[in-house]
């Protein structure tokens, strides 16, 4: 049989590159008045919270505007920024309490008013690698999976969040044999689903997404995931879309906020690293993989993004 070459999606390219897992920490069942603070992520987290049922006020940092989460959204910080949740009124919150179950902690406090039920936890992935999800995912994310019920959500991918929300909801409530194990493993699909819930909206969030979301633009997105190692010009990328290269040029930036380049570069720098960790190839190798015809120029671009040589990064990296 010939060989032929594998095409997938940006998104699975993306995962692939950067391997992510997750923890669901814990669920929070909360009567007003409450508030909750939340530290700035560890390297290489990302806080996820899920409402599902009640309602919560999100607060970050000074000059963002507050924002009203409702059941069914599922709020995503990209960048690890600090930030906080409340109910909304001025009465001083009521203290919760802890208390650990088989699979999560639960925290609660003994208020009377509107009655919270959120689930927050992490996405975990190497520290190396939190530089392109920050660089191309917005400081936050907000998506709604229609109320967490599947038969409301309709057909697509609402549906299938809805889905998972609620094999969540119903193992974070119970203390099933290898339930730590299912939510962990739930945790890591789920940011998958929300990442293509958000290219599949209207209003797509700038970065990756919105880039995503656009159909002229997609193939091009497509191309540079699936053979980073290619000498990519803009004038080929720009026939992908049926574009001109000064409207693809355009296009491309206002979507992305970025240059055609600037994404290839860094999605070879990740492919690079990538190598340097998980093999013996040498650098020589690892250069041409990700493109680049001279190892000197690899080098020098490899310093430059990276701010390591990738002998020290390999070095830096290597299994314990």
């Amino acid at each position: 049989m010939d060989d032929v070459a594998e095409l997938r999606d940006w998104l699975s390219r993306l995962l692939e590159m950067l391997p992510v897992s997750g923890t669901l920490d814990v669920r929070c069942f909360l009567g007003a008045p409450w508030r909750i603070v939340f530290a700035p992520s560890e390297a290489g987290e990302i806080a996820y919270h899920v409402v599902l049922a009640g309602t919560a006020i999100l607060e970050e940092p000074v000059g963002r505007p507050a924002s009203k989460l409702t059941a069914g959204d599922i709020l995503v910080l990209p960048h690890g920024s600090a930030h906080a949740m409340h109910d909304g009124s001025d009465a001083p919150p009521i203290p919760g309490r802890q208390r650990r179950t088989l699979n999560v902690v639960v925290y609660e406090n003994a208020g009377t008013g509107e009655r919270l039920d959120m689930m927050c936890g992490r996405f975990v992935l190497s520290p190396a690698h939190q530089r392109l999800i920050r660089s191309y995912l917005p400081r936050r994310l907000i998506v709604h999976a229609a109320e967490n019920s599947a038969a409301t959500a309709g057909p697509g991918t609402v549906a299938e969040v809805a889905a998972l929300v609620g094999l969540m909801r119903t193992e974070s409530a119970s203390e099933n044999l290898g339930g730590l194990a299912m939510l962990n493993a739930f945790t890591a699909v789920l940011l998958a689903l929300v990442l293509r819930l958000a290219s599949e909206s209207r209003e797509a969030p700038e970065g990756l997404l919105a880039l995503a979301g656009n159909p002229r633009l997609a193939p091009a997105l497509t191309a540079i995931f699936n053979e980073p190692g290619r000498p990519w010009t803009l004038p080929e990328l720009a026939q992908r879309c049926n574009m001109s290269r000064a409207t693809f040029i355009r296009h491309f930036r206002e979507r992305l906020g970025r240059s055609a380049s600037e994404l290839l570069s860094d999605i070879r720098m990740t492919v690079a690293a990538n190598a340097l960790t998980g093999s013996e190839m040498s650098t020589g190798t690892v250069a041409e993989l990700a493109g680049y015809q001279s190892e000197a120029a690899f080098q020098r671009a490899f310093k430059q993004r990276i701010g390591i040589t990738p002998a020290q990064w390999r070095s830096n990296n290597r299994p314990c």
